[in-house]
């Protein structure tokens, strides 16, 4: 007995020996450690890596940038459900324990010892919130320490549901999803409160091995995970046994989902991601900034689908320069042909297909398209592909499928279904649809798509508020994905006719009139550096002889604009320009200026129309209406325009005294002279090379036409004094376009399309007649004011110190200025 006592008592010392030890070592770790450790209130600071997101004014997500896609939330945005599904995952007993679980860690290793895996994991949730939010992955025991002293920190400092929610919105869920909500996005396209039961445990079996459980990678065992999960729940008591049997036979249903996005605006969100990055560095694209942008979703999609559809037209005009590769038969097995096409991107709205199978006997050609799958293409989308040769000429019209394609031919297609990239092969039909009579939504039996292809010829349209500046939309060519270079901001191209608006506005501001008389007829001029004279010619190779400047303008004679320029003088036409913003380093110092041969962005020109459009106000173009923390509070939004003709500075000052946000734009030209620009401009949509605008159906829209030597650059520009777009075509390297093609044919038509959309349901908007106008009836032959009773005689519009001289005394009173009606119309003839 007393053996055993002793034996007893050795154990009993050597056990408080060990414990005594063990504290020791603990407390001497603890002691070490402690000061490094970073205070626990920082948590409460904490600010979660999430992306940069850009959205439209009407709050359409345009685009997202950032590694992490994360979008925080709170615990009561949860379902409980969900949360008991990453309990039953990760820490059951999270609730019952105080930062340090030792039943699960025994479990744990029982797990380990019992099947060679462990399945629920040592570590309690507060545990992997220290190490997710303060230590390193590296696997050493002084980082463990670490975890378990944090851990009881924790606890000692916050509540239970403040750990869970930092866990759920910090934690790795793969596929570059941190957070739940962002989970939920990617895997199944839903908000957490949407998940069915089945999905809530395949989310929650993702935090221990994202990759190796991710349903996308290895289905297989994400399934068994998922079970596994929904057992440990019906142990606990969080679901029922018919639950647990209905979630655990449910289908895999998890699909990779790319952030959903509203608006087709790539270049603008661009735009505003570099300046994000200009004002806030990497900072921009973790700290949860949301910026929201002056573009409402409709005019926008609308500006992206008319420069689309124009530069097709433009491009199929010139004929179909055949596939884009070709495969042999023996390659087009049904098992490879998904593969086959996912080498080739989707570019735009077009679709890569491969040509399986020509039948011209029914005019049809069978393709299998990628996101599409099997389809037919009809010799009806087929008929404007003749053979390509140059830019002027083409082969003949195809009378049959095979005159077009081959099998084995790789081709761009337009579905009959619009498709997105987002969505997995085979399941490609949404809810909108072109070129058909079908209902939206319906799936037709056969699917249809129409041949295309990608357009060489390129573009952009900028559409402008004319008051304030806000950029209404933008496009800054075909697609973003296939060129991200901005076209619409960075293009220096020749606007051709589309400058002399500005030149006529000069000669408006020093005393020239719409009635002024110049020569249409040839005129030379000698350059010593030259070997050749330049000839400058109208566009119609012909001469009109004495031609009013309204006239001029209209019809867009050359020769009038060149004599124009050298009688106001080049230099100060230059001044001029700078006077109204128009950047002028590289315009030419010569006359072929009058024609537009400097080099101005599609932005500058469209700047300079809305300066025109407002009545002659600076107009600064801004693109970020606001942009929010990731708090939701607004730390920028853009200041109001203020429209000012005299004391600008005080104006000024009595905004900041009121902590008002304000930017003053003030007057660059005479409204009197803008005035009757616009009466001229009207003219060019109702009589001259821009009619066909007169499809808008209203009598507010003034405008220009431009086309360059050789036609190289195309360009049309209109407005009303609400609205300024401008709209370019042409090739990035200059070539010409084709002997047919001007402004009126190529950018008017995407001009046109874009304001039907942006101008909808808007009433007529004309800038107010000023102060000292007055409508004179002139001579249209010599713009001399009209005798009393003379025929063909016209009202004209003047300021009142450049009206013309009464011809008499006796006949003033029958002759002169009549207020009424707008006499800025050439075709009033009396």
């Amino acid at each position: 007995m007393s053996h055993l006592l002793r034996t007893s008592r050795l154990f009993a010392w050597l056990f408080l020996t060990g414990f005594s030890l063990a504290t020791i070592v603990a407390s001497g770790f603890y002691l070490y450690l402690r000061p490094g450790l970073p205070p626990v209130d920082q948590l409460l600071d904490i600010r979660l890596q999430t992306p940069l997101r850009v959205y439209s004014a009407d709050e359409r997500l345009i685009a997202e940038f950032g590694e992490k896609r994360r979008a925080p939330i709170t615990i009561e945005q949860i379902p409980t459900i969900q949360l008991h599904a990453f309990l039953a995952a990760e820490d059951a007993r999270f609730y019952e324990h105080f930062g340090v679980d030792f039943k699960g860690l025994m479990r744990a290793a029982i797990e380990l010892v019992s099947t060679g895996e462990i399945q629920s994991g040592g570590s309690t949730i507060t545990m992997q919130v220290a190490k997710n939010y303060f230590l390193s992955r590296d696997r050493t025991f002084i980082r463990k320490f670490n975890e378990i002293l944090l851990a009881l920190q924790i606890e000692r400092e916050l509540d239970k549901n403040r750990i869970l929610e930092l866990y759920l919105n910090k934690i790795y869920l793969g596929n570059r999803a941190y957070g739940i909500a962002a989970a939920a996005q990617v895997y199944y396209d839903k908000s957490v409160t949407e998940l069915s039961l089945a999905e809530m445990a395949m989310l929650a079996g993702l935090p221990k091995a994202p990759s190796a459980y991710n349903p996308l990678a290895n289905p297989s065992r994400a399934e068994a995970r998922r079970n596994w999960i929904l057992g440990r729940m019906r142990d606990l008591k969080y679901i029922t046994p018919d639950a647990y049997e209905l979630a655990s036979t449910a289908p895999l249903t998890a699909s990779y989902n790319a952030p959903s996005t509203g608006v087709d605006a790539d270049h603008l969100a661009e735009m505003a991601r570099a300046e994000m990055v200009r004002r806030f560095g990497d900072a921009a694209y973790t700290d949860g900034y949301e910026v929201t942008l002056t573009v409402d979703s409709k005019p926008q999609q609308a500006a992206t689908r008319a420069l689309r559809k124009g530069l097709e037209e433009y491009d199929q005009r010139h004929g179909f320069r055949g596939p884009v590769g070709q495969v042999d038969e023996d390659a087009l097995e049904p098992d490879n042909l998904g593969n086959l096409m996912a080498s080739y991107p989707m570019v735009g709205n077009l679709v890569p297909a491969v040509v399986t199978n020509v039948r011209d006997d029914d005019n049809e050609v069978d393709v299998y398209a990628r996101q599409l799958g099997e389809s037919v293409m009809t010799l009806s989308t087929m008929t404007w592909a003749k053979r390509y040769k140059t830019e002027d000429l083409t082969g003949p019209e195809p009378e049959k499928p095979s005159d077009v394609v081959t099998s084995g031919d790789i081709v761009y297609v337009k579905p009959m279904v619009i498709v997105t990239p987002e969505q997995p092969a085979g399941n490609g039909e949404v809810d909108s649809r072109e070129d058909t009579d079908q209902p939206a939504g319906e799936i037709p039996e056969v699917k249809r798509v129409a041949l295309s292809q990608i357009p060489m010829v390129e573009g952009a349209l900028i559409s402008l508020d004319a008051k304030t500046g806000a950029i209404e939309a933008l496009a800054g060519g075909y697609s973003f994905s296939q060129n991200k270079f901005n076209r619409a901001t960075s293009a220096q191209r020749q606007p051709g006719s589309t400058f002399k608006p500005f030149l006529y506005l000069s000669a408006l501001e020093q005393g020239m009139t719409p009635a002024t008389i110049y020569n249409d007829a040839p005129i030379v001029f000698d350059d010593s550096e030259l070997e050749t004279a330049w000839r400058p010619q109208n566009s119609s190779g012909q001469f009109y002889g004495p031609t009013r400047l309204r006239e001029a303008l209209y019809r867009s004679r050359n020769l009038v604009s060149v004599r124009l320029l050298q009688d106001l003088g080049i230099q100060n036409t230059i001044d001029y320009l700078e006077q109204l913003g128009i950047p002028t380093e590289d315009m030419q110092k010569d006359l072929s200026l009058a024609l537009g041969s400097g080099l101005l962005t599609p932005m500058d020109l469209a700047r300079g129309f809305a300066v025109i459009a407002n009545g002659g106000y600076d107009v600064e173009p801004y693109f970020i209406r606001s942009i929010s923390d990731i708090n939701d509070e607004k730390i920028f939004e853009a200041p109001e325009v203020i429209l000012c003709d005299k004391n600008c500075a005080q104006k000024k000052e009595d905004f900041v005294e009121e902590d008002a946000k304000a930017r003053i734009s003030r007057r660059l030209a005479d409204e009197r002279s803008v005035y009757i620009l616009h009466s001229m401009m009207r003219d060019v949509i109702r009589l001259g090379t821009g009619r066909r605008a007169l499809a808008l159906g209203r009598d507010d829209i003034s405008g220009k036409t431009g086309t360059t030597n050789e036609q190289r650059d195309t360009w049309f520009g209109g407005f009303n004094h609400d609205i300024a777009t401008t709209v370019w075509v042409g090739f990035d390297q200059p070539q010409p376009l084709g002997r047919r093609e001007f402004g009126a044919s190529t950018a008017l038509p995407i001009w046109l399309d874009y304001m039907k959309v942006a101008l909808e349901g808007e009433p007529p908007s004309l800038m107010s007649r000023p102060n000292g106008i007055v409508n004179i009836r002139i001579d249209p032959e010599t713009g001399k004011r009209a005798r009393p009773g003379q025929e063909g005689a016209m009202f004209e519009l003047f300021k009142e110190e450049d009206a013309p001289p009464a011809l008499d005394p006796q006949d003033e009173s029958s002759s002169g200025s009549d207020n009424g009606e707008d006499g800025g119309l050439s075709r009033q003839i009396f």
